[in-house]
């Protein structure tokens, strides 16, 4: 068994020790599940939580935007529970567009202020199950030989060593590039960051659908440098990949993921058990079990070393409840549209 397996292995097995006997999983009903983070965490939790419950679990795996789609396409008649993870903005929308329930949840005290935070600006339809910061990654034996500085600033990013080096995803599909949208707009300015993301754009090699796609571009030395949460580096880096990261020193925002229970929902008290388990210490290590390395939001969840040190990052004043906006998500994705991305490379 490797090392990695014996840590998963470890993290999982409290939990299954708790078990319901078997026969209880007759009579527990089930739930519908969308889940936005990496697969090896739906999988887990979705293991984990049918074990300890006897619910059965139905989850399929969405990036945060198609899965707001799909909740928007469903209004009318839901077929979703609930919607773990996935950057937040997109939660909040659908808080905003009434696709969401609302839902006090016994263990907000115990959570960081970002995630009370954000269940109070959704009037509690959402709730902040972990953060992560925007930065950097890159391939440390590519930047060697190509003989390239390390870039450690967004004005770093537009220096045109970096032409058709760089991979960051496309902010009308990921989540991720929408808040690297939005962050340097609030950091320096819309004219400013809209002049720099078109300087940016001469140096992109592609837009990505995934906003961890181009990490994994870089793991592989498909690309030199990704714009990523920079959680998703040590993950990367466990498996072997010349891959580290670095926060910009200007300023950075981040993600706080969040969890939603969905309006109409079918199955809403195993909705509701659902929530307070992913709410729970316990459940919160399965990001690291699952080499996912954002801040969990329950204050006594243990931390894995791998976690970005938050104490040591420059973060802007990020206003989660003016960018999470349906229509200004809209209007800047469009004009990014228009602006950036309709210009050649």
């Amino acid at each position: 068994m490797t090392l990695l397996r014996t840590r998963m292995a470890t993290a999982v097995a409290p939990l299954l020790l708790t078990a319901v006997q078997p026969a209880l999983a007759q009579d527990a009903g089930q739930l519908n599940v969308i889940c936005s983070v990496q697969a090896e965490w739906c999988n887990m939790i979705q293991t984990v939580f049918a074990r300890t419950s006897g619910i059965k679990v139905n989850m399929s795996l969405k990036g945060s935007g198609e899965a707001l789609a799909q909740l928007i396409a469903e209004r009318a008649n839901p077929k979703t529970d609930v919607w773990f993870g996935g950057t937040g903005d997109p939660h909040l929308q659908a808080a905003e567009q009434g696709l969401s329930l609302e839902y006090r949840s016994a263990t907000l005290p115990q959570l960081h202020g970002w995630a009370q935070q954000q269940a109070a600006q959704s009037q509690y339809r959402t709730v902040g199950i972990y953060s992560g910061p925007l930065g950097f990654g890159y391939n440390t034996e590519l930047l060697a030989k190509k003989k390239m500085p390390v870039p450690r600033s967004w004005a770093d990013l537009l220096n045109p060593v970096y032409k058709g080096e760089i991979q960051v995803a496309n902010p009308a599909s990921s989540g991720t590039a929408y808040t690297m949208v939005a962050t340097p707009v609030q950091l320096m300015g819309e004219d400013k960051a809209f002049d720099d993301m078109k300087a940016l754009h001469r140096n992109i090699s592609q837009y990505t659908r995934s906003g961890t796609g181009p990490i994994k571009a870089v793991a592989r030395g498909e690309a030199t440098v990704s714009i990523s949460f920079v959680h998703d580096g040590p993950g990367e880096a466990m498996q072997g990949f010349p891959v580290a990261t670095v926060t910009p020193s200007e300023g950075t925002g981040a993600e706080i993921g969040s969890m939603s229970i969905i309006k109409g929902a079918r199955n809403l008290e195993n909705a509701k058990k659902f929530y307070e388990w992913a709410l729970s210490p316990q459940a919160q290590q399965f990001g690291a079990a699952a080499r996912q390395f954002q801040l969990p939001s329950n204050e006594a969840t243990p931390v894995d070393a791998r976690v970005p040190d938050f104490k040591k990052i420059r973060f802007i004043d990020y206003d989660y409840a003016k960018y999470g906006a349906s229509n200004e998500r809209k209007r800047l994705i469009s004009k990014w549209e228009k602006d950036v991305n309709s210009l050649p490379r």
